[in-house]
């Protein structure tokens, strides 16, 4: 049974409504009407080591009251509710996990996430609904099957019902998870042909610019990373020295590293992408010891796309050993030019750091992007990263330059006296 509260907006319609960062700042829901805090785990989420510790296990938690809005769209009807627990953490939200009676006999459980954003909430959820959806038609038990999404009856709580998969290891086996991506990379169909997808979805809680169709992927891209530049500046004020390599990224980096992957008779397959796929999107299932995927954000993207969230070392998927096994002959080997690869993983990469640099409070990911850019600048268009930095000195810096260069002239007449 699926529900479908009201088509998804426009991203005109988004981006005046619902991608105010100060809309979407962090309260997290409970699955009542009340709010509750997380402290965020810096070197977690957004640090700049190789982590060592273990993730920490998913835990059964405290029960709580389940809204009519969910007990109607159960997806056996007359089920009889026995408990619904706390399952996990979310940032944005939360989640648990329903045990139901069956009218024939039997039990079964069932996953909810819930998130109280308004209308931020209800983009996250509807969005993370369709992402499931699509996944499983093209690559059936690779992410939990989706049941409904809906409302709560009294409050602005939005929710979504899924299979129930328990969490083993996280990540997966680097070989088993890498050739189940690369086969839902290689198998999956674009509706229309083009980059893009047919509703907003979003990365955690920012909005990502997929509610459009595009012939070229550097058209798409370009506008997913330009949002992801305006919500930084929306969330953390002007930077000039940061902006000036931003915009000769958007204007000259992008058309030289992803223009080349649709010409000179080279052509790319728009391919279903998870979207934020990272450790703790990933699981081993422990039922059946397969690997899975939640938490997804996706859309039709090239699919060298995914694996720029891996490049960060503070994610365990940045190993060579989930990189090579994705990349090998008999998954998804690298886009012509082949050479270029390792430039358009940094280039991607800048898109995911960007958006932890937005939601994880104290995080050092801006500079990380700043630098990255930097050196993608630097490596193809090193004339004009200096061209622009000359002109963004400040009266200051011109002032300084020149009495620097006046005081050696004067030394230099004072040695010939």
């Amino acid at each position: 049974m699926f529900v479908n509260i009201k088509k998804a907006t426009s991203f005109e319609h988004v981006k005046s409504k619902a991608i105010s960062i100060e809309h979407v700042e962090s309260i997290i829901p409970t699955p009542s009407t009340a709010t509750i805090r997380h402290d965020v785990d810096v070197g977690r989420h957004a640090g700049e080591e190789i982590p060592t510790d273990p993730i920490p296990k998913p835990q059964l938690g405290a029960s709580f009251e389940l809204d009519e809005a969910v007990v109607e769209v159960l997806p056996v009807p007359g089920s009889r509710v026995l408990t619904a627990k706390t399952y996990g953490m979310s940032l944005w939200g939360h989640t648990g996990k329903i045990t139901v009676d069956l009218p024939g006999g039997g039990q079964e459980t069932y996953f909810i996430k819930t998130v109280a954003l308004g209308d931020s909430g209800r983009m996250m959820i509807e969005g993370e609904f369709e992402s499931l959806k699509a996944i499983n038609g093209v690559s059936s038990d690779f992410a939990p099957l989706p049941y409904a999404w809906g409302k709560y009856r009294e409050s602005e709580t939005y929710f979504l019902l899924a299979q129930f998969r328990g969490v083993g290891d996280q990540p997966p086996d680097p070989a088993k998870f890498t050739a189940r991506l690369a086969e839902m990379h290689k198998k999956s169909v674009s509706p229309t042909g083009k980059f893009g997808f047919h509703i907003t979805t979003c990365h955690a809680k920012l909005p990502q610019v997929t509610d459009c169709w595009e012939e070229s992927w550097e058209v798409l891209y370009g506008k997913q990373l330009s949002h992801m530049i305006n919500l930084d500046q929306e969330k953390h004020g002007s930077w000039p020295e940061f902006q000036l390599v931003c915009r000769l990224t958007l204007d000259k980096v992008i058309p030289r590293l992803l223009g080349p992957l649709q010409s000179d008779g080279r052509s790319i397959k728009p391919c279903l992408v998870h979207g934020d796929l990272w450790d703790e999107n990933t699981a081993t299932d422990m039922a059946t010891g397969e690997p899975f995927v939640f938490d997804a954000g996706s859309f039709y993207a090239h699919n060298e796309y995914e694996i720029g969230n891996w490049r960060a070392a503070r994610h365990r998927l940045s190993s060579k050993a989930y990189v090579k096994s994705y990349l090998n002959s008999e998954n998804f080997p690298a886009s012509e030019p082949v050479e270029e690869w390792n430039d358009r993983n940094l280039l991607y990469s800048l898109r995911f750091d960007l958006g932890t640099a937005i939601l994880i409070p104290g995080c050092n990911q801006r500079q990380v992007v700043k630098d990255n850019m930097t050196v993608l600048c630097k490596k193809f268009f090193p004339d004009e990263l200096r061209l622009l930095e000359n002109q963004a000195e400040t009266p200051l810096q011109v002032a300084i330059r020149g009495g620097g260069a006046e005081e050696e002239e004067e030394e230099e007449e004072e040695e010939l006296e």
